[in-house]
């Protein structure tokens, strides 16, 4: 349970940034912890008894990294638009940003294709405006790709864990907030919209489901089994939690 939390700040540039300092009284958890949130909060979970010129010191090293994060989710939270499904919405794919183009064609099937730089959708001129069929066609364009992205992504990386001796079954679902889950008899599930991150992100979540075929919550020994297989986990996990609402939303 924490037991106090106390403000600070320091200043990066010209800019004074406030943070947060939880004190817990938990020794099995990090002596210093530091996570920018999407709320653009600064909070740091800390040992009790930490001195706090040594938490200082660990916000000035990461000083940098924390303004560039705030800058961050100040310009995702502009991008947070409901989608319309019209030419010029903004779609995500693999980390990256593409326009949404809509094309009519009286011969050509509908279908979704990724090209130059945009995700064009091919309709019959009679449905250009008919959102529910052009909704539909992304996230199925979706599904198809992260159905075989995910799948080569699990073949790669199962080799670094060496407790997963075989692939296990993995299924995707669309889930609002959840990346991926795993049953207790080792099936993983993960989100389709997943494939709207990079691929850095992707392992990360695959990681963290294998990780549970060893671990079955988030105990230290959890925490300790990811940093081995993946050592900036933490900061991708970061990465990914900015970009959620902008994933997530359809």
């Amino acid at each position: 349970m924490c037991t106090q939390q106390d403000q600070f700040s320091f200043v990066y540039g010209d800019e004074a940034i406030a943070y947060y300092v939880i004190w817990k009284p938990d020794c099995k958890a990090e002596k210093i912890l530091i996570k920018v949130h999407p709320t653009s909060e600064v909070i740091v979970t800390a040992l009790e008894g930490t001195n706090p010129d040594e938490i200082h010191q660990a916000i000035l090293k990461r000083a940098r990294w924390i303004w560039q994060s705030l800058q961050e989710f100040k310009s995702h939270q502009e991008l947070v638009q409901p989608k319309h499904y019209q030419s010029g919405d903004m779609m995500f794919y693999l980390g990256r940003r593409y326009m949404l183009k809509l094309l009519e064609s009286e011969e050509q099937k509908p279908s979704v294709k990724l090209i130059r730089g945009q995700l064009q959708v091919n309709l019959k001129p009679q449905d250009r405006h008919n959102t529910a069929l052009i909704k539909k066609l992304i996230n199925a364009w979706y599904r198809s790709q992260s159905d075989r992205i995910f799948k080569d992504r699990l073949k790669q990386l199962v080799p670094q864990t060496q407790w997963v001796k075989t692939i296990p079954e993995i299924q995707t679902l669309a889930m609002q907030k959840q990346w991926g889950s795993c049953s207790i008899k080792g099936k993983i599930l993960l989100n389709p919209h997943l494939i709207k991150a990079s691929k850095e992100c992707i392992d990360y979540v695959i990681l963290h489901e294998l990780c549970h075929l060893q671990e079955h919550n988030h105990s230290e020994r959890f925490w300790r089994l990811l940093s081995r297989v993946m050592p900036n986990y933490s900061e991708v996990k970061a990465k990914l939690d900015s970009m959620a609402e902008l994933y997530l939303s359809e």
